[in-house]
Parts: structure tokens; C-alpha cells; sequence
């Protein structure tokens, strides 16, 4: 008996590394990471992460083409599509439908709803890029991606992550918000509070040392609530 378990055993191959990485989850990318790597086809032609180097950068998945919570999501991104280009912000969605697909649907939007979708739709038939963001929740669906919202910076950083339900579209104006909060704190050095739009009052850091909190109790430009909790007017985005 022995003997023939050893003989099952060692008969038994090996996991090859190949199968290995496969069978490991994918890690999805974090606040803080470079932002995953991917090249693609889309409604303006193949697109990489690259092309955005330089840019802020609106990742956004959507379930499936030609569904009504995906139609109004992409008329209110299209409408807000120049505020966004206005303040460097390039938009670039993605769903595993064909280039095909993404076409007569961007095509029926405009027809149906007058509104043109000035920005290019991956085409990730192959889910690579759902895959490498994670935009695939198999407890909401098996195939289709999620409503997730990935905030890229110019330095290929991700910055800020959303995902929503399918049956809950996205408040665009509040992603434009995100975006010029993010713009506001690099540019100024700042927080920006709750319900904070562009020129309102930004928040300092707390203080670390004695020196620092007698310099702040001294500073007349703030607006001072406690020792940790002073603000600076806002100067826009």
C-alpha cells in the first residue's frame, strides 16, 4: 500500500510556474501605485497608457453598451467632456464589447439623444485591461465590468479609486470635483474639506511640534477653529 501511494505520488506532475500565475488572483492596483500598463483598441484607434503621460486621466468602466443606466452615464460624461478637457483631464471608458459594438452604440447616442461622445471607448474583448484593474466582480456579474472609476495622474499614478453597482450610474459632476480637488492639494500644497468645490477654503496640515502650533496660532492669513483645524482661502482651480 505504501509502495503504491509513493508510486501515485511521485507519478503526480508538478505545477509548472506558468500554471501557477494563472491560477493567482490578480492584484488589483492601490491609491499610491503606477497605474497598470495597457495597450488597446478603441473607438479613435489603439490607445495606450502611455498616450496619457503628462495628463490626468479618467478611467471608467461600464457593464455593456446599448443598456440605459450605461446611455445616460455616457451623455453626462459627454456633456461635461470640455469642463474636463478644460482642466487637462483626458476620459477614456472601457467595456468588454467590441469596437463594433461601441460604435453603432455611440452612433445610436447621437442619433436618438443628439449628444456626440467626443472620447475614445477600449474595445477589451479580452478583458485584460478589466482584468488589470479590477473591473470584474464576479459576484455582480461573470463577464460583464463594473461601474469603476480609476483617477490616473501625470505621472501614471493612481490617485483615486470608485466602483459602483450596476444599477447605480455615476455622478459625473462629483468625479470632476475629485479630479480638481486632487489638481487643488498638488498644485497648493492643501487639503480640501467635506462638499469642498473649487475656490472654496482649503485645510492645512495639522501641526507636528510646539513651534510649529505657536507659528500657526500667529499666522493672521488663517482662519483659525482649534490649533489642528485652520483653513486658507481658496484661490480656484
Amino acid at each position: 500500500m505504501t509502495s503504491a501511494t509513493s508510486a501515485v505520488t511521485s507519478a503526480a506532475p508538478a505545477a509548472t510556474p506558468a500554471a501557477t500565475s494563472e491560477a493567482q488572483p490578480t492584484r488589483l492596483p492601490l491609491i499610491g501605485d503606477r497605474a497598470p500598463d495597457f495597450e488597446a483598441e478603441s473607438t479613435h484607434g489603439p490607445v495606450r497608457l502611455a498616450d496619457y503621460a503628462g495628463r490626468w486621466l479618467v478611467l471608467f468602466s461600464h457593464p455593456a453598451d446599448f443598456t440605459p443606466v450605461c446611455t445616460t452615464e455616457f451623455v453626462a460624461f459627454a456633456d461635461l467632456a470640455e469642463a474636463f478637457a478644460a482642466r487637462g483631464i483626458a476620459l477614456l471608458g472601457n467595456s468588454v464589447d467590441s469596437v463594433h459594438s461601441h460604435l453603432a452604440w455611440t452612433r445610436a447616442i447621437e442619433d436618438r439623444l443628439g449628444v456626440k461622445i467626443p472620447f475614445p471607448i477600449v474595445a477589451d474583448l479580452d478583458t485584460r485591461v478589466s482584468r488589470a484593474y479590477g473591473m470584474l466582480h464576479p459576484n455582480a456579474s461573470a463577464t460583464a465590468a463594473v461601474r469603476a472609476v480609476f483617477v490616473i495622474d501625470p505621472e501614471s499614478v493612481v490617485r483615486a479609486i470608485l466602483y459602483y453597482p450596476m444599477n447605480a450610474g455615476r455622478m459625473v459632476p462629483e468625479i470632476l470635483r475629485l479630479v480638481e480637488a486632487l489638481q487643488t492639494a498638488d498644485r497648493d500644497g492643501v487639503s480640501c474639506p467635506a462638499n469642498w468645490r473649487p475656490g472654496d477654503d482649503v485645510l492645512l496640515g495639522a501641526p507636528k511640534t510646539e513651534a510649529e502650533v505657536e507659528a500657526r496660532l500667529a499666522d493672521e492669513r488663517l482662519k483659525l477653529v482649534d490649533w489642528y483645524l485652520a483653513s486658507l482661502p481658496g484661490r480656484g482651480a
